[in-house]
């Protein structure tokens, strides 16, 4: 193993780049009533996670992805951490969370741990959804962005995932920036953040 890839990454995430805990194998027959994907397959990241739910409980869960080391790590490390959880606390988990856990990533790498969680939230949706749930969660664990307007960052992915790929899109969809305009800045790392993972 190389200096440098020792130097990058901890111990931890060498674990679950190398040995990765709970990856879908078609061939287990896993069983789950819970899916939700999310990522850009063409920018080199997708993600996949498959849950077993019980009483909103957690009992279980596969993923599979495609992406680098600290993507595969920190998706092997959230499918440990979720099991046993209850689903809305596993729906306010993030990729900080994760990030400790492993120890650390390289600040270029940061970025590979959301797609995880935001996996997660959509099988969990799609959990709450096909129970007559819809929406449930919709706005846990969402943090504000643009306080004059009450804009979260869940506002500016779903604005993404409906088209936004620019600031002007954005404002298009959600009217940020248009009071003070002091949340332009951080509006527009998660809008090019989001833009990576969701746009085609």
């Amino acid at each position: 193993m190389s200096d440098a890839f020792a130097w990058l990454y901890s111990d931890v995430v060498k674990e679950h780049f190398t040995n990765p805990k709970n990856v879908f194998d078609p061939a287990e027959g896993f069983v789950y009533n819970a899916e939700g994907m999310t990522g850009n397959i063409k920018c080199g990241d997708q993600m996949m996670f498959r849950l077993r739910i019980e009483g909103d409980v957690i009992v279980d869960a596969r993923w599979k992805t495609y992406g680098c080391a600290s993507a595969i790590a920190s998706t092997s490390m959230l499918s440990e951490v979720i099991k046993g959880l209850g689903i809305k606390d596993a729906y306010n988990i993030k990729p900080d969370d994760i990030v400790k856990r492993l120890g650390g990533l390289p600040d270029n790498k940061i970025h590979c741990s959301v797609l995880g969680d935001k996996a997660l939230r959509a099988a969990i949706d799609d959990y709450l959804e096909k129970n007559g749930r819809s929406g449930e969660f919709r706005n846990e664990g969402a943090r504000i962005i643009c306080s004059c307007l009450n804009i979260s960052d869940r506002d500016i992915e779903e604005a993404v995932k409906q088209g936004a790929r620019d600031w002007a899109g954005l404002q298009d969809r959600t009217k940020i920036g248009t009071v003070c305009g002091g949340c332009k800045e951080s509006a527009e790392e998660l809008l090019h953040e989001y833009v990576h993972i969701f746009a085609e």
